[in-house]
């Protein structure tokens, strides 16, 4: 077997019994696996008792999405890796056309498959759609979703296509560029690490791709809701962790100063909508960039490469131009 699917967990029995079955029943061809983050439900037992065939592997704490996913990878060494959030439905021949592109076009290196809403099925997905991009200041968006607008699948993304970097929620790489890499950014915990990853991929001249012959349908939010003022640190700290690592040098400074002067508008934005906990959060987020400045600098590539953005801003093209759709 080529294909490990490995699934990350923490206190998720529920979603683990719910999803499982698709995975177990449309992944003959691969490995499977639950790297566990030190769980104090009963996940442990549920996959023992009820799904006897899956590997487990127990971290000894909750590390979150990056370090949980770098310590369990060590003891996994089947050639790629498919990292599958738990509450992903997968549907039949997903793995195939994955392998296939990674047999016959050595170039790629990362490969994202449709993403599509579970909860809504004829809906893109927010957290991958069919592919993202990120603009000039480091605002992620995707085909199929930009901020909170969802399309329709109507198959105008059932096209092969190179794009900036993959969802996390499914998530393809070879295992040997995963390594060289050195995994996901421990400093992250969660949120856009994946980002960062496929920026770093990018920079050594890897391609990311995305292919519409896999489909999944994702949850989302189920491990750390939309509104909890956690995951607004989180994702405000590391957007700024990721432009401080990959960015060209002569656009370093320029951009992170515009983004943090952005930032604070939707710190004021927060305040007018009654969101007091969610400024905090991005003040919180400011004060623990600035304290990981010096040693994110030194995780700094030799060469940023310049041509990493198709939209110098998402926030104009989607506020101002009111542009709703990815192209």
């Amino acid at each position: 077997m080529k294909i490990a699917v490995v699934i990350l967990n923490w206190n998720g029995a529920q979603l683990l019994e719910q999803f499982l079955p698709s995975i177990i029943q449309y992944s003959k061809e691969a490995k499977i696996y639950v790297a566990d983050n030190a769980s104090t439900d009963n996940s442990i037992d549920v996959i023992k008792s009820h799904f006897p065939t899956i590997s487990i592997i127990q971290n000894q704490g909750n590390y979150g999405f990056a370090k949980g996913y770098n310590t369990a990878l060590q003891q996994v060494e089947e050639p790629y890796y498919a990292l599958v959030n738990s509450d992903i439905e997968v549907t039949e021949n997903w793995l195939n056309p994955i392998q296939n592109l990674f047999e016959t076009h050595p170039e790629i290196a990362i490969i994202q498959p449709k993403i599509l809403d579970y909860k809504n099925k004829a809906l893109f997905e927010y957290a991958g759609a069919a592919g993202g991009f990120i603009d000039q200041y480091g605002y992620p968006y995707c085909r199929g979703r930009i901020f909170d607008s969802l399309e329709k699948d109507l198959g105008q993304y059932n096209d092969e296509q190179t794009i900036f970097w993959a969802s996390g929620a499914c998530f393809f790489i070879r295992k040997e560029v995963y390594r060289e890499l050195k995994g996901f950014d421990d400093d992250f915990f969660a949120h856009q690490e994946e980002i960062d990853l496929c920026w770093r991929a990018f920079n050594k001249g890897m391609k990311i791709h995305y292919t519409p012959l896999s489909t999944v349908y994702h949850v989302g939010g189920a491990t750390l809701k939309e509104g909890n003022p956690k995951k607004t640190y989180l994702n405000f700290r590391n957007s700024l962790l990721m432009l401080l690592k990959n960015l060209p040098s002569n656009q370093l400074f320029p951009i992170i100063f515009t983004r943090l002067a952005l930032d604070g508008l939707a710190g004021v934005q927060f305040i007018i909508k009654g969101k007091f906990k969610h400024c905090l959060a991005i003040i919180h987020a400011h004060f623990s960039f600035y304290s990981l400045i010096n040693s994110n600098l030194k995780k700094r590539d030799t060469l940023q490469q310049t041509n990493y953005f198709r939209k110098k801003s998402i926030v104009y093209y989607y506020f101002v131009k009111n542009g709703k759709v990815f192209e």
